[in-house]
């Protein structure tokens, strides 16, 4: 066995040993929950509306927008924190003397917050399954596109939360470059109403990122045919969808272990030293 397949082996155990630590975590637990009730309560009320000018109950096109949402937001910000805490904590530093430390460590950030996606989808979907009729009308199709979409749309977006997290200068603006631009995107990406009602220049900002096509690749798998009539282009752009969010995961993936290596090198001791300083000030 190799050094960097031995790393990668090790980036696996720990990304489970931090995923398994997460779901024990009470805060962890709390939020999973809070978000799953939050998400079923405000479907439920709305369990009875209709879309407008079709047959289709709201429960059912939300649905898979907002889990697309949901993914999108975990993957990306969860990762920017917990990427810039352990820089200024110095866990990156001690990995950095590790041969091969980098690659396992990215390993382990793939790992958790994808796990948690999982969980988080599971406590929202199989009870939405439940409670509303027709949320999944394609059968064995749509469970496999189900899946296909949100691996595809993890690896998409979960880099871009590792980019982030190596950017920003200290924790506290990953609120700013991390957090903000998400809910942006998720405002004009159609996640909460139709894309179409937004000026065309809106439309075409939305649709270079990846937000609007795993969305509208999950209402793929969820909705049925005649319910691409109420996409921007009346139809599901399937093979669009794939080929975006396959082209930002190829792009994201080829470019985070480069700026993780500039990180790495920029960072020292000194400036570990620093950030724990100004974390202290803050909290004062």
């Amino acid at each position: 066995m190799n050094v960097r397949t031995h790393a990668i082996k090790l980036g696996l155990r720990r990304g489970w040993i931090e995923f398994v630590q997460s779901i024990r975590s009470r805060q962890d637990q709390v939020w999973f929950l809070f978000m799953a009730f939050a998400v079923l309560g405000y479907l439920y009320l709305r369990r009875d509306s209709k879309v407008e000018d079709t047959d289709l109950l709201v429960p059912v096109v939300s649905m898979p927008s907002i889990l697309g949402a949901l993914l999108a937001f975990g993957v990306v910000v969860g990762p920017a924190y917990a990427l810039a805490m352990q820089r200024e904590d110095g866990t990156l530093l001690r990995l950095k003397a590790i041969p091969n430390g980098m690659p396992g460590y990215v390993v382990s950030q793939l790992v958790t917050p994808g796990l948690g996606t999982i969980v988080q989808v599971t406590l929202i979907l199989v009870p939405g399954l439940l409670i509303f009729d027709g949320l999944m009308s394609n059968g064995v199709a749509g469970w496999a596109a189900l899946i296909g979409f949100l691996l595809l749309g993890l690896l998409a977006t979960l880099p871009i939360g590792i980019i982030i997290g190596a950017l920003v200068p200290n924790t506290q603006k990953v609120g700013t470059w991390g957090m903000l631009p998400v809910m942006v995107l998720a405002g004009i990406s159609g996640i909460f109403y139709p894309i179409q009602a937004l000026w065309g220049w809106v439309q075409v900002v939305a649709q270079v990122f990846p937000m609007y096509w795993l969305g509208l690749g999950l209402r793929s798998s969820f909705l049925p045919a005649e319910a691409a009539e109420l996409e921007l282009t009346g139809s599901w752009r399937t093979l669009e969808s794939l080929l975006v969010l396959g082209g930002w995961a190829a792009v994201t993936i080829a470019v985070t272990p480069m700026v993780l290596r500039r990180m790495a090198r920029r960072t020292s001791g000194s400036q570990v030293e620093a950030a724990r300083d100004q974390a202290l000030q803050w909290i004062r």
